[in-house]
């Protein structure tokens, strides 16, 4: 490409609610803008709409805060142009949809029009909270259980099922078809599987592809089969560098959501949002690590879904 070329490219930003989407995103906007940090990928341009959204969540961020919640549906549509080396400009748009829309998807089987458009075309980031794995319940785990507590079986199965208390590998790969496929979408994209909060998950001493081999099969023989098409890379990312404090909204949220299941939720203080905070550069915050090789360059995922 010449210096003045210009390529659009779709990227979709897709997830479970927290798995760190926006987390994402206002971290990949803190190092695009910060020159001392060596990235592929640079800032050159971004819609004034666009950048009033990106502001709010950076504000969030810088404070070592966890993201609000969304309580609605809606899909932002985040747009910034990009810049290479060699002075190439790209353009990247990334809808940005709260993870209730793709639970919507598994739980309810329903697909708003504008999120299928954005869902249509395009390469993939896949979030997944590697902190919050939802596993398997195997039986051989629970009669173990049941004889080793003296409980009886009934008091270890849920009343009734629904399906959210499905494994997270399960409700992925269903997500991952649906896109797959008419009338959503089709076959044959790149997919960057996003492991976020690393810096828990790193704790098995695996690398990323390892931790999803071993935590999630299911999701990892499903993309290395290649039915759908999908050509993958695992990484493993802490955008935000170590546990952050908590925001009361979400607390309040998930009251609400578990009143009957759990006491109240309290208001988390994380054990490193200090330490964050005080980071001088806020983009050296960030890591990502692919295979045994670790930078702060959030860049480099997007680089490889658009070639």
């Amino acid at each position: 490409m010449t210096d003045d070329s210009r390529l659009d490219v779709s990227i979709s930003i897709i997830g479970l609610p927290g798995s760190g989407k926006t987390t994402f995103l206002a971290a990949l906007w803190e190092l695009v803008n910060e020159a001392r940090v060596a990235k592929a990928l640079r800032f050159h341009s971004i819609g004034s709409n666009d950048q009033t959204y990106l502001r709010k969540i950076l504000k969030v961020w810088r404070r070592a805060t966890e993201q609000r919640r969304t309580r609605t549906t809606g899909i932002t549509a985040v747009r910034m142009n990009l810049q290479n080396d060699a002075g190439a400009v790209v353009q990247i748009e990334m809808p940005d949809a709260p993870g209730e829309d793709f639970r919507s998807m598994w739980e309810d089987r329903a697909l708003g029009r504008v999120l299928g458009e954005s869902l249509a075309s395009g390469n993939i980031v896949l979030l997944l909270n590697g902190d919050q794995v939802k596993a398997p319940d195997w039986v051989t785990e629970r009669s173990a259980q049941r004889r080793a507590t003296g409980r009886q079986k009934a008091d270890l199965l849920p009343r009734d099922w629904e399906p959210r208390f499905a494994p997270t590998q399960v409700q992925l790969v269903d997500l991952l078809q649906m896109i797959s496929h008419a009338p959503v979408g089709g076959a044959g994209r790149k997919i960057a599987v996003m492991i976020s909060a690393w810096d828990k998950a790193e704790g098995e001493g695996l690398t990323p592809h390892a931790f999803l081999i071993s935590k999630l099969p299911l999701l990892a023989q499903y993309l290395e089969a290649g039915r759908d098409g999908w050509t993958s890379r695992v990484y493993g990312v802490s955008a935000q560098g170590g546990e952050y404090d908590g925001n009361e909204e979400n607390a309040e949220r998930r009251d609400d959501e578990e009143a009957e299941a759990k006491p109240k939720a309290k208001l988390k203080k994380g054990r490193d949002a200090d330490r964050l905070r005080d980071v001088d550069v806020p983009a050296d915050r960030i890591r990502l690590v692919f295979g045994n090789q670790e930078s702060k360059d959030l860049t480099e995922p997007l680089l490889w879904l658009m070639d």
